[in-house]
């Protein structure tokens, strides 16, 4: 019996043209979700939407079921189509046409505006000039409203243009009958203005200010919105714009200039002084600085020289650097870091699948109650101008555009900030997760420490040679060890004397066990494990360093013992204030290293970490997370290497140093780019703030609709103020989100060490 062929599933983002609202929004998932093994998630924001499929499910027909639906669905360009700006022109085309549309609009409506409004200026037939200026605005301003609201009904289906359409029509049919057959037309008439509706006396009355006023209130509400969703997704354009166009490739002596797509790994190419670096690499040749603040967050520069690693995107601050590329392309933290937060704004928060959910029955709902409000008016006996404007004030102040913008623009704002700030948030779960979490088990090398041995501390004997002598002299006695505690040794000393380089050693001795010595400026210099027989400066030191888990060396020079070096892998800066801030939101630390338990214990009390498991295996740490969670704990596991991996999928959220490997990184819902552990902070800070932003708007949405709605059925909105309150909605919910652009993380008193 054979076994079943195991379904394979891929990917395809397709851009989607024409959605106005979240009725919009939920109409096109169901549509795709009707194919067969088919699902996908659709961004009003963005205009995107992610499609899950089977690999016998052509792309073409996805295209092909969103065009039936209504709308117009593009795939994305092949790389060497979507070179270059052209990709941008067709978006600036259609800004381009709204603006002239809006700009018309407004010239004709603005005059039909204030006659309607200012009774004093009406002069003799004055509403046959507004009929005459509100026509092209009922008509041609309206257009695009009236064509999607006819291709929903070809397909059954109604949005917030349907709405939008029919309150236009309503509103200037009944002020056409006004004037042709109501007696409005009559050269001496005079209408007054009240922001609540009024009964007729007599009169039939126009409400040719609320045909022009609601195209004009929802042409610039949606063109001063879309510029706002622009805004939110201004940090990924700046990410994306960050490569370099051409690099200089170094070959047998000789420059040339190619096109960034030609690099390939193993190129060498030169970085000048201000230059980007074209992609990640390595330093060949040369020593600088380098700005990583557009790229990591990291606002320091950073000193690199041969053999460092250097990211593509940084900018040379100091002197030339000849770079092997390591990873091009798709391969590049860059590249990698803009797949993050493309993929994090795809998603959705659970608020806003529920919204999502209401929406799909919104317009229905309000066309529904629109005929209701008109035939009970009319059935109660009312006039039939009342009638008519409280079912027009129904159809157009009802808004579902605020609903389906209520998370994508947070999410938009809020994942284009964290990565400004070093933080890739894996999309509105890992959000979510982030904000409630409790407990988070910190691992130790690389995470709370640097991961590689340095010099925490030189303590030298009073009247001795004095601390600068003896790093020169212990630096170049370990130039010739390969050892880690001798190359920490003499970075440590190339750094502490940098304006002298490190002499020559001669007669140079390994001890296996017990360390190295050299003739050094005709001194015998030696670098020992300590003994007894220490002078008392040395000997505190040394149970200093044996308390906190170092590895302590002795420096003899002629034999007499000058300083006591402690070499460890050392705590970063960052660490202590990060686990301050932890408990300060009411995170519990816990530390769960493989390393063993002195050097764990002694981590864990500079830090102020009660809770240690010291000599864990990957299989250890899984499952100290599992019991965790049994405990009804919300476990976050922050890690960097291949042993963490485990445990970073079993949490109920991952986050992995930006600094360790890809088995870490690919296992989390969150990365801290720069490697800074304190960033974690920043990171449930920022989630906290971006679900509550997302709760207030989508309180706002639902808010707004509950209250509008019903006044607008009892006849107390006058069609005008509806549209423009229509239009206030949506765009109070993006200029909510885009607060999230200009949020700074909030820098607490640190513990002083």
């Amino acid at each position: 019996m054979s076994a079943e062929p195991v379904a394979v599933v891929v990917t395809t983002d397709l851009t989607v043209g024409g959605m106005t609202c979240a009725a919009c929004v939920n109409r096109v998932e169901k549509k795709l979700a009707k194919l067969d093994g088919v699902t996908a998630t659709v961004n009003l924001a963005t205009g995107r939407a992610r499609v899950s499929h089977p690999a016998h499910v052509p792309p073409e027909e996805l295209v092909a079921t969103v065009e039936k639906a209504g709308y117009t669905a593009t795939l994305p360009a092949p790389p060497e189509q979507s070179e270059g700006g052209d990709e941008d022109e067709p978006e600036s085309v259609d800004a381009r046409q709204e603006r002239e549309r809006l700009t018309i609009t407004a010239l004709l409506a603005v005059p039909v505006l204030v006659l309607s409004m200012v009774p004093a200026w009406q002069f003799r037939n004055w509403q046959w000039l507004c009929f005459v200026l509100a026509a092209p605005v009922a008509v041609w301003s309206s257009w695009p409203f009236h064509v999607r609201a006819l291709r929903g009904l070809r397909h059954s289906t109604a949005t917030m243009d349907t709405l939008v359409s029919l309150g236009v029509l309503a509103s200037f049919s009944w002020s056409a009958y006004a004037l042709f057959l109501g007696g409005a037309g009559e050269p001496g008439m005079q209408m007054p203005f009240s922001l609540l509706p009024s009964a007729s006396e007599g009169t039939a009355h126009i409400y040719l200010e609320a045909a022009v006023g609601v195209p004009l209130f929802v042409l610039a509400g949606r063109f001063l919105e879309a510029r706002a969703r622009h805004g939110t997704g201004a940090a990924l354009r700046s990410l994306a714009q960050l490569g370099a166009k051409e690099v200089s490739v170094r070959e047998g002596g000789a420059e040339r200039l190619v096109p960034v797509e030609q690099l390939r790994t193993g190129h060498v190419f030169v970085v000048r002084p201000g230059e980007r670096v074209a992609t990640d690499g390595e330093v060949a040749e040369g020593s600088s600085a380098v700005d990583l603040s557009l790229v990591t967050g990291e606002s320091e520069p950073v000193e690199v020289g041969p053999g460092s690693a250097v990211v593509g995107g940084a900018v040379n601050a100091g002197g030339l650097l000849l770079v092997r590329a390591t990873a091009v392309g798709a391969d590049t933290q860059l590249a990698r870091i803009t797949k993050l937060v493309t993929d994090a704004q795809a998603g959705k928060a659970r608020a806003q699948r529920l919204a999502d959910a209401v929406a799909g029955v919104f317009v229905p709902v309000v066309l529904a109650l629109a005929v209701t409000v008109l035939g009970f008016w009319l059935g109660a006996g009312a006039d039939p101008q009342a009638a008519v404007t409280a079912c027009v004030a129904v159809l157009v102040v009802a808004c579902p555009c605020a609903l389906g913008l209520a998370t994508p623009t947070a999410l938009m704002a809020a994942t284009g900030r964290g990565a400004q700030l070093g933080v890739l948030v894996g999309g509105p779960q890992a959000l979510e997760s982030l904000q409630h979490i409790d407990t988070v088990v910190l691992d130790k090398t690389g995470t709370l420490t640097s991961g590689h041995m340095s010099v925490a501390r030189v303590t030298v004997v009073p009247g001795g040679l004095g601390r600068e002598a003896v790093l020169r002299l212990a630096g170049a006695v370990e130039q010739g060890s390969g050892h880690p505690l001798g190359r920490a040794i003499v970075s440590y000393a190339q750094r502490a004397v940098p304006e002298r380089p490190l002499p020559d050693v001669g007669e140079f001795r390994a001890e296996a066990g017990r360390g190295v010595r050299g003739r050094v400026e005709g001194r015998l210099v030696e670098v020992l494990a300590p003994d007894d027989e220490l002078p008392p400066a040395l000997a505190d030191a040394l149970s200093v360093a044996e308390a906190a888990a170092y590895t302590p060396v002795v420096v003899l020079v002629d034999g007499v013992p000058e300083a006591l070096i402690e070499i460890g892998d050392v705590v970063r800066p960052g660490s202590y204030r990060a686990v301050d801030r932890l408990r300060r939101l009411g995170v519990r630390p816990v530390l769960a290293t493989g390393d063993r338990e002195a050097p764990a214990r002694a981590v864990a009390s500079a830090l102020g970490i009660e809770e240690v498991h010291a000599r864990c295996t990957p299989e250890e740490k899984a499952a100290l997370v599992r019991e965790l969670r049994e405990e009804g704990l919300r476990v976050a596991v922050v890690g960097d290497g291949v042993n963490d991996a485990a445990a970073l999928a079993g949490a109920d959220l991952g986050i992995a140093m930006g600094s360790g490997t890809d088995a870490a990184i690919g296992a989390a819902d969150v990365t801290l780019v720069r490697g800074d552990i304190e960033a974690l902070g920043d990171a449930v800070r920022l989630a906290r703030r971006t679900l509550g932003t997302i709760r207030v708007n989508l309180l706002w949405a639902f808010g707004y609709n509950a209250v509008t709605v019903p006044l607008a059925m009892v006849g107390l909105l006058n069609p005008m103020v509806a549209a423009a309150a229509m239009s206030v909605s949506s765009l109070l919910v993006v200029g909510n989100s885009l607060r999230l652009r200009a949020w700074q993380p909030t820098r607490t008193r640190s513990l002083t060490r």
